[in-house]
């Protein structure tokens, strides 16, 4: 078995991606968010796959993505919510769920058999032109087995899955915000924050109102990717909030002062950058990762802004494991 092939993603590397997907195969491609595992939106067989090279389980809803609003209409019901977020926010990192069509041509699968869909529309050109090209939706969960740390290059994504699972590697580069992207539930009367994300809460708010946060019942549905309690796992245990660090451990540090003997160390922004931190995140975290290390130190990052989003990774990444 060998790595995928990775290909500069441009306009002979989209066609062959857009052949390969109508053949049933996988495809990863870079959005501004991370690298998605793509795949034909419309049939089970496909989605099945992205199931299975995922190890994912299979009632955590995948997000479907398309080239413009216009075709996710004929997936999902906009309301008037919707209609002004798109407007304003797409593309970029926001993820709505929304009600299904009644002849909405995505498979059940893909939604984990509920009544909604997460949709989105990803800001990179070269994605929405694949899209295009391939002429249907194509769903992209993070080019990662469930519960690892998120691929924010080509080069991550090949480390973690060879040509008997992707069939082609599109090479966009680094992704620019390095974190999913934000989803929100506007299936109910009142909108729900599902996951925070690359789009923040006060952007969502300063349009709609007041947003809820998500259902803490653990008994109902997941609407949404990225709930699972542990998610975005490296091997290492987490310890968050650190202010020292042990000799055997990793420290991933955030700011200018960092507590010192740390086995290694990497800083997700010496200035204190929500933005650049957020970046920096699941490749930080993938290059902390080492068998010879007993685990990562985490320092504490702002819960504000971007933060949030940081922090909801950490907390999932260092959660118990199932």
């Amino acid at each position: 078995m060998t790595s995928p092939p990775i290909v500069r993603a441009d306009g002979p590397a989209l066609a062959r991606a857009a052949a390969l997907l109508r053949a049933g195969r996988l495809v990863a491609f870079p959005t501004e968010t991370v690298y998605g595992l793509g795949a034909d939106a419309t049939s089970d067989t496909a989605v099945a796959a992205v199931y299975a090279a995922k190890g994912r389980p299979t009632f955590n809803p995948l997000i479907v993505h398309g080239a413009d609003a216009e075709s996710l209409r004929r997936l999902v019901r906009f309301d008037d919510r919707a209609d002004l977020l798109v407007a304003r926010l797409w593309p970029g990192p926001l993820t709505l769920v929304l009600p299904r069509q009644p002849n909405c041509p995505v498979s059940l699968l893909a939604g984990a058999g509920l009544d909604t869909l997460a949709v989105r529309m990803p800001a990179r050109e070269d994605t929405r032109d694949l899209i295009r090209l391939f002429d249907r939706p194509i769903v992209g969960p993070s080019a990662n087995p469930s519960g690892r740390v998120s691929p924010t290059t080509a080069a991550h994504v090949a480390d973690d899955f060879d040509d008997t699972v992707l069939a082609l590697i599109l090479d966009g580069g680094p992704c620019p915000v390095g974190l999913e992207s934000t989803v929100l539930d506007l299936s109910r009367p009142q909108a729900a924050l599902l996951r925070p994300g690359g789009m923040t809460l006060a952007e969502i708010e300063a349009m709609i109102g007041p947003v809820a946060l998500p259902d803490s019942d653990p008994e109902q549905p997941m609407r949404s990717p990225g709930m699972l309690a542990s998610h975005y796992a490296p091997s290492l245990p987490l310890r968050l909030d650190a202010i020292d660090v042990r000799a055997d451990e990793a420290l991933l540090a955030f700011g200018a002062r960092v507590p010192p003997g740390a086995a290694t160390m990497l800083n997700l922004s010496t200035s204190g950058d929500p933005m650049e931190a957020a970046t920096n995140l699941f490749a930080m975290l993938r290059a902390l990762d080492r068998p010879d290390l007993a685990g990562i130190a985490v320092m504490s990052v702002p819960d504000e802004g971007l933060g949030q989003a940081i922090n909801d990774r950490l907390r999932r990444a260092a959660a118990p494991r199932g």
